[in-house]
C-alpha cells in the first residue's frame, strides 16, 4: 500500500491502483505479456451486445491483468471461456491479500465468490485453490464488529455494499458451516448481510448514489449488484439489484459524452480527471453502449457484466447513451440525503446502525454525525485503524467531549474544514450536444473544504477537457492533492452551455490541509485541442466541431515548467471568478466567429460578482451570494427531481421510475 495511506490522512482512501499484490509468482508459459491497446470509439462500434461482448472477451484474453488488485478479474474471463492458461499464482496471491485483511480485500473477495458460485468446477483450477478459496471465505472478517484489528475500509458507500453482499452470499454458500472469525453460522451471516443490503438498495433507488456519477466507484458498486442478481436465492433482492444496475447505467447514459463518463463526480482521481478515455468505467461503457475504449485499466464491472447470465442492458438505456446526434440533452437530477433529515431515512438514533449508515454518506466530522463517529471509534476500536490514526492523539478529549456536548460544538465551529468527506445532497446539471458536454454540481457546499469531489467539467473529446480546482496541495492524496483534491470548494452554477465558478478561500488556519494555497487553476491541455487562441483575457480552444472559452477575473498565466507545462493555467489570489462558455460549429459557424463574439461580449468581473452578456444565453448576473439570474430569471440550483430529462421525469424519493425514449420504455417499481 502507498506510504501516504499508511502514514497520513484520516478517512481518505487512495486509488486502488496503489494497492499491489505481493509475491505473485511468474505467469505460466503462453500467458499474455504484452498489452494490446484498444482504440477509443466515438461512435457505436457494434450494434449488438453479443458482438460487443465477444470483442471485450477477446481483448481480455489477449492481455495480462493490470498490476493492481483488480488484475485478478481477467482470470474470471479465462475461466468462463475455458481458455487457459490462467495465472494460478495470481489467484493464490488474491487469497493471500484477502487473508491479510488489507484495504479493498472486499473487492477481491467479490471475484472469489463469483468463482465459487460459477466456476469452482473448472478444469483450469487446481484442487489446492478450491480448498483454499473455501477456507478464505469462511475465515474472513465481514463487518467491523467482528474480532480482529485491521485497516480495511468498511464504511464508504461502495464498501458498505460490497462487505454486506459478500457476507450475505458467503453465508448462503455455506449455511451450516461455522464462520471462524465470528463464530456465526452461514445462515446467521446471510441474515446480517441481507438486512444491510436491503437498506442500501432501498435508499439508493429512492435517493441515488451519494458518490454521485463516480467514474471510479460506479465500477465498484456494480460488481456486488451483479453478484446479487446472479446468485441471491432471495429473488426480491435479485430483482431490486437489477433495478439498481439499470438506474446506474441510466446515470451513465444521461451524463456521458460519446462513451466518456466525464461529468461532475462525487469522487474521482487524477488519472480519471485528466484522461477520460482511460477512466475506470470506459470498458463498461464500450461493452454496454459500444462507445469508449477497453482501456485495460482498473475495471471490474465490465468483467462482471460479461460473465452475468442474467443481466442485459435495456434497449431504452442503450438508445440514450448511443444518441450522440441529439441537438441538446439537458439532465437535472438530485442525489443523496441531507444529514438534517437523517431520521427520515432511518438513521435518527445515536447507535451503530445509524452511525454506519451515515458514514456511508461521508458523515465523519459533520456536526450532526461527529458523535456517531466517536461511537464507532470506541465500539470497533478504530483508534487503531490506519484510516483514523489522526484521531488517536485526541481520543480522551473526544470521548469526554461527546459526553458533555462539546464535540458537536467543536465540529460545528470547524465544519468547513473538518467535514470534507460529506457526500450529502447534490443537484446535478448536465448539458450535452453532439460536440461537447458541460456538467456541474450546482451550488454544492460552497466554501467548504472538499476531498475527492469533482465539481464541474467541460468535455470535447477523450482528451480535450477543462475544469478548475482550488488545489488541496501538491500531492496525490486527497484532500492534499493537486488535481483531485480540493482545498475549498467553489460556488459553481451552470445554465445550459455557460458556467460561473467562484472561489472564496479562507485565510483562517485549518486542521486537515498541510497548507492553504493562494491560487486556483484550470486544466486546459493546449496540445490536445485542434486550435488554441487568446483574446481580451479569454482563452479559447477548438476540438473537432466543439468550442470552449474560459476566463479568470484575476487573469491567468500558463504553467511553463514541469509535468503540466502548457496543460494548466494558474490564477493567483484566494478569491477568484472563472467563467466558461461552450459553443459549436452549427451555432456559431467558424471557430473565429466564436472567438470574436465571446471576446467582444460585455463582461465585468468585480471580485466575486460576474456580469456577462453571453452571446448564446443572454445577460448573466451571479455572485457569491444570491441567485444566478439569466435575463432576470433565477436559475434553479436546488430541490431538483430525482430525474428530469427528455427520457425521465421522476420526483425525488419516488419508489417508481419510468424511462421512455424513441418509442422504447422501462418501468422500475421498487
Amino acid at each position: 500500500m502507498a506510504k501516504t495511506f499508511n502514514d497520513k490522512e484520516f478517512a481518505a482512501t487512495t486509488g486502488v491502483q496503489d494497492f499491489k499484490f505481493r509475491n505473485v509468482g511468474p505467469a505460466p508459459d503462453g500467458f499474455p505479456s504484452v498489452y494490446a491497446k484498444d482504440e477509443y470509439s466515438r461512435e457505436v462500434f457494434a450494434p449488438s451486445y453479443g458482438e460487443r461482448r465477444a470483442a471485450f472477451i477477446e481483448h481480455v484474453l489477449a492481455n495480462p491483468g493490470v498490476d493492481t488488485i483488480k488484475g485478478v478479474f481477467y482470470e474470471l474471463i479465462r475461466l468462463e471461456q475455458n481458455r487457459g492458461p490462467i495465472h494460478q499464482p495470481l489467484l493464490f496471491a488474491a487469497l493471500d491479500y484477502i487473508n491479510s485483511r488489507l484495504d479493498c480485500a472486499d473487492f477481491v473477495l467479490s471475484a472469489m465468490l463469483r468463482i465459487q458460485y460459477q466456476f469452482i468446477d473448472s478444469e483450469l483450477l487446481c484442487d489446492a485453490f478450491r480448498t483454499e478459496v473455501r477456507q478464505t471465505i469462511l475465515d474472513f472478517k465481514y463487518w467491523p464488529d467482528e474480532p480482529g484489528i485491521d485497516s480495511m475500509c468498511y464504511w464508504t458507500e461502495n464498501h458498505h455494499l460490497i462487505f454486506s453482499t459478500c457476507e450475505m452470499l458467503a453465508g448462503q454458500l455455506f449455511p451450516d458451516e461455522v464462520f471462524t472469525n465470528s463464530g456465526m453460522s452461514g445462515r446467521e451471516k446471510t441474515a446480517r448481510g441481507k438486512k444491510r443490503v436491503e437498506k442500501w438498495l432501498e435508499l439508493r433507488f429512492k435517493t441515488g448514489i451519494s458518490e454521485w456519477l463516480s467514474n471510479v466507484y460506479f465500477d465498484e458498486d456494480l460488481p456486488p449488484l451483479l453478484n446479487l442478481l446472479d446468485f441471491s436465492e432471495d429473488r426480491e433482492i435479485a430483482r431490486r439489484a437489477r433495478m439498481l444496475i439499470d438506474l446506474m447505467c441510466f446515470d451513465m447514459a444521461a451524463n456521458s459524452y460519446r462513451g466518456l463518463f466525464s461529468c461532475t463526480h462525487g469522487r474521482t482521481y487524477t488519472r480519471e480527471k485528466l484522461n477520460p478515455h482511460r477512466e475506470s468505467t470506459t470498458d463498461t461503457a464500450k461493452l454496454l453502449f459500444g462507445l469508449g475504449s477497453f482501456a485495460n485499466q482498473d475495471n471490474m464491472s465490465a468483467v462482471m457484466f460479461a460473465l452475468s447470465p442474467n443481466y442485459r442492458l435495456p434497449e431504452v438505456i442503450f438508445s440514450i447513451a448511443a444518441d450522440g446526434e441529439r441537438e441538446e440533452w439537458v439532465n437535472r437530477q438530485r442525489v443523496s440525503i441531507k444529514f438534517s433529515e437523517a431520521a427520515r431515512w432511518g438513521y435518527g438514533k445515536l447507535d451503530l446502525e445509524s452511525a454506519m449508515g451515515l458514514l456511508s454518506f461521508g458523515g465523519y466530522c459533520d456536526p450532526r454525525t461527529f458523535n456517531h463517529m466517536i461511537l464507532m471509534l470506541d465500539e470497533f476500536n478504530w483508534w487503531e485503524n490506519k484510516f483514523f490514526l489522526e484521531f488517536t492523539p485526541f481520543r480522551r478529549s473526544m470521548q469526554i467531549g461527546s459526553k458533555f456536548g462539546l464535540s458537536t460544538l467543536i465540529a460545528w465551529l470547524l465544519r468547513k474544514d473538518m467535514s470534507r468527506n460529506n457526500m450529502d445532497e447534490c443537484n446535478i446539471y448536465t448539458f450535452r450536444t453532439p460536440d461537447y458536454m458541460l456538467s456541474t454540481a450546482q451550488d454544492y457546499r460552497k466554501g467548504y473544504g472538499g476531498d475527492q469531489h469533482h465539481i464541474w467539467q467541460a468535455t470535447l473529446d477523450g482528451e480535450a477537457v477543462c475544469f478548475t480546482t482550488h488545489p488541496g496541495g501538491y500531492g496525490m492524496q486527497a484532500p492534499n492533492a493537486y488535481w483531485h483534491g480540493n482545498g475549498f470548494m467553489p460556488r459553481a452554477i451552470q445554465h445550459r452551455n455557460v458556467a460561473v465558478i467562484l472561489y472564496k478561500t479562507p485565510r483562517t488556519p485549518n486542521i486537515v490541509l498541510e497548507q492553504t494555497l493562494a491560487f486556483t487553476h484550470a486544466f486546459f491541455p493546449a496540445q490536445r485541442f485542434d486550435r488554441v487562441t487568446e483574446k481580451n483575457g479569454w482563452l479559447f480552444g477548438k476540438k473537432n466541431n466543439g468550442y470552449i472559452a474560459i476566463c479568470s477575473g484575476n487573469g491567468y498565466r500558463w504553467q511553463d515548467e514541469g509535468e503540466y507545462e502548457n496543460l494548466e493555467i494558474i490564477a493567483e489570489g484566494r478569491n477568484n471568478a472563472w467563467l466558461v462558455e461552450m459553443g459549436r460549429k452549427t451555432q456559431y459557424g467558424s471557430f473565429d466567429d466564436f472567438v470574436t463574439r465571446v471576446a467582444g461580449a460585455k463582461c465585468a468581473i468585480n471580485g466575486l460578482r460576474v456580469n456577462y452578456e453571453s452571446p448564446s444565453v443572454g445577460h448573466i448576473v451571479a455572485g457569491w451570494s444570491g441567485p444566478m439570474r439569466v435575463d432576470g430569471k433565477t436559475v434553479a440550483t436546488r430541490d431538483y427531481r430525482r430525474y428530469d430529462n427528455p427520457a425521465c421525469q421522476t420526483e425525488f424519493a419516488s419508489d417508481k421510475v419510468v424511462i421512455s425514449y424513441k418509442g422504447q420504455s422501462l418501468t422500475l417499481a421498487f
